[in-house]
């Protein structure tokens, strides 16, 4: 189970270091097995290569010093942009690095492959995390994704929307570990996936991390409980989704419905962001459907 850091912002879109350590810290302490920064809920795409070192030197030092694990982004639309992003996240040691396939133009087999390898000869023996979400212009499915895994070694993992029984029972033979959306992890846990970078941690960190344990403890417990967060997003996520809303800013709706930390809801320009209102009508509902994510231990 790991969470994302999200970029606090002030109303001029500056980021607010000092929230932003407030928030590392609120994480590294809540159980979890990493933490990772620039996925698309921290916003990746609108930092600039000076914000993109500031955070990277802000999580690698807190988690050093907590003895918690942490992996960095390092992805750019632009392949070139994205390796010297690799270069630089690899110098602090992370235990590993994501990285999405360039994204203005889609990519054939071979350029994937040569991407893929070029990475990992920048990032000089950091393992590697493949993104590879259902909106990428390069879709790399399970049969290919075997082919990737034995022509590039160092790359360990996958980041996706996962699969049906099938789509897993291939995606395993890459020997890749394999990252699903934290709202399916008790279900497709069952199919094989091993892991989660989380939405559900988005809403409740310390929760997500007692949920990851009851997936294994008490299974039927966990559907149960993923059921319900199906229900809470169907309500107040998916009409967020449907008016446009982008995913960095369902995760900071997710995160001020939590309360956990000062996050807020905006983000970068041009993109818009939820309400305040729509926040505080959904935290009553959050904590009636799913009491288990707020409450100190089970």
């Amino acid at each position: 189970m790991w969470a994302s850091l999200m970029l606090p912002l002030t109303t001029d879109d500056t980021v607010d270091f000092g929230r932003l350590r407030q928030q590392v810290e609120t994480l590294l302490t809540a159980g979890l097995d990493g933490v990772y920064a620039h996925g698309t809920a921290g916003e990746f795409q609108t930092l600039s290569e000076a914000e993109f070192d500031q955070i990277n030197e802000l999580l690698a030092g807190a988690c050093e010093a907590a003895r918690v694990p942490f992996q960095l982004g390092a992805s750019h639309p632009s392949a070139q942009l994205s390796l010297d992003r690799v270069r630089r996240a690899a110098a602090l040691s992370p235990s590993a690095i994501q990285v999405i396939l360039p994204d203005w133009l889609p990519l054939n087999e071979q350029e994937v492959v040569a991407f893929l390898t070029g990475v990992a000869t920048a990032a000089d023996g950091v393992p590697l995390v493949l993104y590879n979400p259902p909106h990428a212009k390069t879709q790399v499915g399970p049969e290919f994704l075997v082919e990737v895994a034995r022509a590039v070694p160092t790359l360990v993992g996958l980041k996706s929307a996962g699969g049906d029984e099938a789509w897993f029972g291939r995606a395993l033979e890459s020997g890749l570990s394999l990252f699903v959306p934290g709202h399916h992890l008790a279900s497709m846990t069952r199919l094989g996936a091993h892991g989660s970078y989380s939405n559900v941690a988005a809403l409740s960190p310390a929760g997500a991390v007692r949920w990851s344990e009851q997936i294994f403890a008490d299974p039927d417990a966990a559907l149960d409980l993923e059921r319900r967060i199906g229900e809470f997003f169907a309500e107040y996520v998916v009409p967020l989704q449907s008016a446009g809303l982008s995913n960095p800013a369902l995760d900071k709706f997710l995160a001020e419905v939590g309360g956990w930390a000062e996050v807020g809801t905006r983000v970068r320009w041009p993109m818009e962001f939820a309400k305040q209102e729509q926040v505080e009508a959904a935290r009553p509902a959050a904590r009636r459907l799913l009491p288990e994510l707020f409450q100190s231990s089970w």
